[in-house]
C-alpha cells in the first residue's frame, strides 16, 4: 500500500502532454492567425502548419518559459512563408468587395433593425466589424510590423519582451512599430477622407 500511494501521486502530478497545452492556445493563437493571414480558412492552415512544425520537436516547446510566444513566432513564420508564397502566384482577388459589401450590409441592416435603440445590443454586429477592420489594416502591414503591433498592442508585451519573442533587436522591434502605427493612421486618416467625400 506504501508503494502505490507515491506512483498514484506521480502520475496525477505528471506534467501536461504537447497537446494539451497547444490546445490551451488554440483560441488565441486563432484570434492571431487571422489578424495575420486575413482570413479565418487562411488562419486555420497558418496554425495547422505551426501545430506541425512544433510538434516536430515538441520538448523545446513544453520547455519554453513561455510557450504561447513560442507558438506565435512559429505561426508568424508560418503566416509570412505562406504569404511571401502566394505573392508570387497570380490570384484573382475577389473576396475583398464582397468582405467590404457584406459588412456593411450587416451592420446596416442590424442598425435598421435595432430600432436606433441608443447603446442596445446588436447582437455583436459592432465587434465583430471592428475585428474585420482590424484584420483589413493589418493586412497592409509587412508580417514583422504586424506581429510587433499584435504583441505589443493587442496581447499587451512590453517592447523588449516582443523584441525576445521576434529574436529582433529592441531598436529594430520599436522601428517596426513606430512604422507600423504610422501607416495605420495615415490609412485611417485616408479612409475618414473618403468616407467624408461621400
Amino acid at each position: 500500500m506504501a508503494d502505490a500511494t507515491p506512483s498514484s501521486a506521480s502520475s496525477a502530478a505528471s506534467p501536461p502532454s504537447f497537446d494539451e497545452v497547444f490546445c490551451g492556445l488554440l483560441p488565441r493563437l486563432y484570434r492571431r492567425a487571422v489578424m495575420l493571414a486575413g482570413s479565418r480558412q487562411s488562419a486555420e492552415d497558418v496554425v495547422h502548419e505551426a501545430y506541425l512544425k512544433l510538434a516536430a520537436r515538441p520538448q523545446r516547446f513544453l520547455a519554453h518559459p513561455e510557450p504561447y510566444a513560442y507558438a506565435f513566432t512559429a505561426v508568424l513564420n508560418v503566416a509570412r512563408d505562406a504569404y511571401r508564397k502566394d505573392r508570387r502566384q497570380v490570384l484573382v482577388d475577389e473576396m475583398d468587395g464582397v468582405e467590404e459589401s457584406g459588412a456593411g450590409g450587416v451592420g446596416g441592416g442590424v442598425g435598421a433593425g435595432a430600432g436606433g435603440v441608443p447603446g442596445g445590443w446588436d447582437g455583436g454586429v459592432e465587434r465583430r466589424q471592428a475585428e474585420i477592420e482590424a484584420v483589413r489594416l493589418l493586412g497592409k502591414l509587412s508580417h514583422r510590423q504586424a506581429g510587433i503591433v499584435i504583441l505589443v498592442d493587442l496581447d499587451g508585451y512590453t517592447i523588449d519582451q516582443a523584441a525576445k519573442i521576434m529574436k529582433v533587436h529592441r531598436g529594430t522591434a520599436a522601428r517596426h512599430r513606430a512604422r507600423a502605427l504610422d501607416r495605420l493612421r495615415a490609412y485611417l486618416v485616408a479612409s475618414e477622407h473618403g468616407q467624408a467625400g461621400r
